[in-house]
């Protein structure tokens, strides 16, 4: 004896397919987490999970260790570098040229976005949000928001590049960011 409540076939395929289009629709682009890079004491949320890579690159005239660690979410890529300048001295200089590094290479106009607060970052006048808005060698758009901040000899640069970018995931990006 079938029971009342038994479903046709083809009405129990109809909501089996809605059923696991509704779990896919539900499933997060941006996967969320707190991470903290190797060596660091910085902690950031990262929309998905970060490759962490460590090189020497030469900046304001001296050679120093760079880590970064980034990831590709959403057709944006997360990035959070690091760098030790060593002395207190080369703190100014080495923001500066990152700062420089990334208006050339994103081009565009640079927009400030309003000074950059991190929890435990030591105050610094080019701790600044930046934007920019650009267009590729091939002609397609490109967007891009960096926050830079220091703590003692360290200097950091959050940036998110995409042809167009989220803005509540770039706030949520750049909120996470936190110093002891």
């Amino acid at each position: 004896m079938k029971s009342s409540l038994a479903c046709p076939p083809r009405l129990s395929a109809a909501l089996s397919i809605v059923v696991i289009g509704a779990l896919v629709a539900c499933s997060p682009a941006l996967n969320w987490r707190e991470i903290r890079p190797p060596d660091s004491a910085v902690t950031a949320m990262f929309p998905c999970k970060p490759d962490h890579h460590s090189r020497r690159v030469t900046v304001a005239g001296a050679e120093l260790a760079m880590q970064l660690s980034s990831c590709t979410a959403s057709d944006a890529v997360y990035a959070l570098s690091r760098i030790n300048t060593g002395q207190a001295d080369r703190v100014t200089p080495v923001l500066d040229a990152l700062r420089q590094a990334a208006m050339e290479n994103i081009g565009g106009p640079t927009a400030v976005k309003g000074v950059q607060s991190v929890p435990g970052m030591a105050p610094h006048p080019l701790a600044q949000r930046l934007a920019w808005s650009g267009v590729r060698a091939d002609g397609s758009p490109i967007a891009a928001q960096a926050t830079f901040f220091t703590q003692g000899t360290q200097v950091y640069q959050a940036t998110v590049v995409s042809t167009r970018l989220d803005a509540e995931a770039v706030d949520t990006f750049f909120s996470g960011l936190k110093l002891p």
